[in-house]
């Protein structure tokens, strides 16, 4: 597709252009031109009230159910609605039915997303199954296109099987994902331990279920060496564990999720099951925690880890009811709430450096991998607003700033 995109203010900071209005060509996906005014000739245009143009951006959790579970999302509408939230990449869980633990499932959920502007990156489970017991065919996995290797919210309770998979990825320079969570600390439990969940008579999981999972980890990757990605933080101290083990030189990186960085277990008052996630809403001290530890850098990424649940194990007993919220469509304005627009942005591509090993570059020469955005319109996220199969928001009336008009990659233009 060849297109000049006009009067599009650049925000990479690398960029000779970072913050300066301009045109840019591209002809067949790779951006030939950028110049303050471009003659467009018989190229197609697009003109877009105060636009925004960054380095495309990577979602590093993403949970459509495609496939097994295609009443919760498809990826083919998955993909398109990551799209329409500004997405150019996304990371695509195991959780899925069969499990991706081998290389014919990857090779499945690669065909099914063919020709989408967004592009579908797999993520292998750890263990066969998901079950924790023996490991997956990880070298075939990653052979076949798989990015990394973890459980979808499960920790490796077995910890010299983790100390194992940790030695064998290093032979392929392959990442194992971990995720903290001690299911006996955790129990019965449903929200985060505090005077909320008291106020609630709801059973609390305190930080301690995250905290000495991940402690634990951090020494086996101490002692393995390797690479180890850990998932959605979600405590004080969790961030204050990896801001440590970086300083002394372990090749750790961490996310969390936008819902853990905007929202506290302070909305749970109604028994909301929207609000019921994994790792849970925390308390105010360990939201500004995380705050804290995105902007100086010890936590990577920002996943929006879009999980979607079918209504009728959503609408039920708080108990009961499965984690998980969708956040695709409201990532970026929730996040513009509470953090400035070059963290946002940042933390938004940080998953493509460290996945794909790609960068985020607005350059002649390079393929256009872009996403479009106004960073200052006020609005409010409604039903209107979902384009996922499933309803399950924890932004359902939220206030956000800054909305998404589409994205630019693999040769097409894609515009909400």
């Amino acid at each position: 597709m060849n297109i000049v995109i006009k009067n599009a203010t650049i925000v990479d900071a690398s960029n000779e252009f970072h913050q300066k209005q301009v045109d840019i060509k591209i002809e067949n996906g790779v951006i030939t031109e950028i110049a303050p005014e471009i003659n467009h000739g018989d190229f197609d245009t697009l003109f877009l009230e105060n636009l925004h143009i960054s380095g495309g951006w990577m979602d590093a959790s993403v949970s459509f159910g495609e496939p097994g579970f295609e009443d919760r999302e498809t990826i083919d509408n998955g993909l398109t609605t990551a799209a329409k939230s500004g997405f150019t990449h996304i990371a695509y869980q195991p959780n899925t039915s069969p499990v991706i633990d081998n290389q014919s499932v990857v090779s499945f959920v690669q065909s099914k997303a063919t020709h989408h502007a967004t592009s579908l990156h797999p993520i292998g489970a750890f263990t066969k199954n998901q079950e924790g017991n023996d490991l997956s065919e990880m070298f075939d996995m990653q052979n076949a296109g798989s990015i990394a290797f973890g459980d979808y919210k499960k920790s490796i309770t077995n910890a010299n099987l983790l100390k194992i998979g940790l030695q064998y990825v290093q032979d392929f320079n392959g990442t194992v994902i971990a995720f903290c969570n001690d299911a006996t600390i955790k129990g019965k439990g449903v929200v985060h331990e505090g005077i909320v969940s008291t106020k609630l008579g709801l059973k609390g999981i305190p930080p301690l279920a995250e905290e000495v999972v991940l402690a634990r980890n951090l020494f086996l990757l101490e002692y393995t060496g390797g690479k180890m990605h850990i998932p959605t933080i979600s405590t004080a101290q969790s961030v204050a564990m990896i801001k440590e083990a970086k300083a002394k030189g372990l090749n750790v990186t961490c996310s969390v999720a936008v819902h853990n960085l905007v929202l506290t277990d302070e909305v749970l008052s109604n028994f909301d099951t929207r609000f019921k996630v994994n790792p849970p809403l925390r308390n105010a001290f360990h939201q500004q925690a995380l705050i804290n530890g995105v902007l100086d850098g010890t936590i990577d990424v920002i996943t929006s880890d879009h999980c979607a649940i079918d209504i009728e194990h959503k609408k039920m007993e708080f108990d009961m009811a499965k984690d998980g919220t969708i956040g695709l469509e409201s990532a970026f304005g929730a996040l513009l709430e509470i953090l400035p627009l070059n963290i946002v942005i940042e933390k938004l591509q940080a998953a493509k450096h460290l996945f794909l090993k790609e960068s985020n570059g607005i350059k002649v020469g390079q393929k256009a991998d872009l996403t479009l955005f106004d960073p200052s319109k006020k609005w409010t996220f409604t039903k209107n607003d979902i384009l996922s199969k499933s309803k399950n928001t924890a932004f359902l009336n939220h206030p956000m700033k800054g909305v998404v008009y589409g994205i630019y990659h693999n040769n097409k233009l894609i515009i909400k």
